[in-house]
């Protein structure tokens, strides 16, 4: 596995290099050797935060973690990522159609899976056009963190979201 490692406000030095290397290098059973894992760490105030992104054949397997101290973060992200492995395998690799970035050992071995999603309500309504900053005061009128609407300008079906900081997102489907 390759690690490509940066730095938001923070120098990456040489312990966390050694740390990420120790807790994240843990995850090279799952992954072939020429897997890259992309480590991005930040601080903010006293929030310590670490991001890894795990592009794999047609998915990306990610994960975000924060706390007090980085080395906790870094804890906190290998155990979610390989809890995620774990509980998603069999839908990663059917979907894929072949091994991709996983080792054969992981793609053969059989775990008991944690959870399974369930859909447990089904909700339709009519999607009538709207420009996104519209759609964004009807999020807000709603209450909610994310709208569903269909975009006047394109007639494509968007999404807007609430991000940290009071800003919005908008997602769109990709040609």
């Amino acid at each position: 596995m390759k690690f490509i490692i940066s730095g938001k406000n923070i120098e990456v030095t040489e312990g966390l290099r050694k740390a990420i290397n120790e807790k994240l290098g843990k995850l090279e059973r799952y992954f072939t050797p020429e897997t890259e894992i992309h480590v991005t760490l930040s601080v903010e105030k006293e929030r310590q935060k670490i991001e890894v992104t795990i592009p794999v054949k047609g998915n990306i397997i990610r994960s975000e973690q924060v706390s007090s101290d980085m080395y906790v973060s870094i804890d906190l992200v290998e155990e979610v990522i390989e809890r995620q492995l774990r509980k998603y395998k069999t839908k990663i690799v059917n979907k894929q159609q072949g091994t991709g970035n996983f080792q054969k050992t992981f793609v053969e071995d059989d775990f008991i899976e944690d959870e399974d999603v369930k859909i447990i309500r089904t909700k339709r309504f009519g999607i009538k056009p709207m420009y996104p900053e519209d759609a964004c005061v009807q999020m807000e009128l709603l209450g909610h963190n994310f709208f569903v609407f269909r975009n006047a300008e394109t007639d494509e079906v968007n999404v807007v979201y609430k991000r940290k900081g009071n800003t919005y997102g908008l997602i769109e489907p990709e040609c």
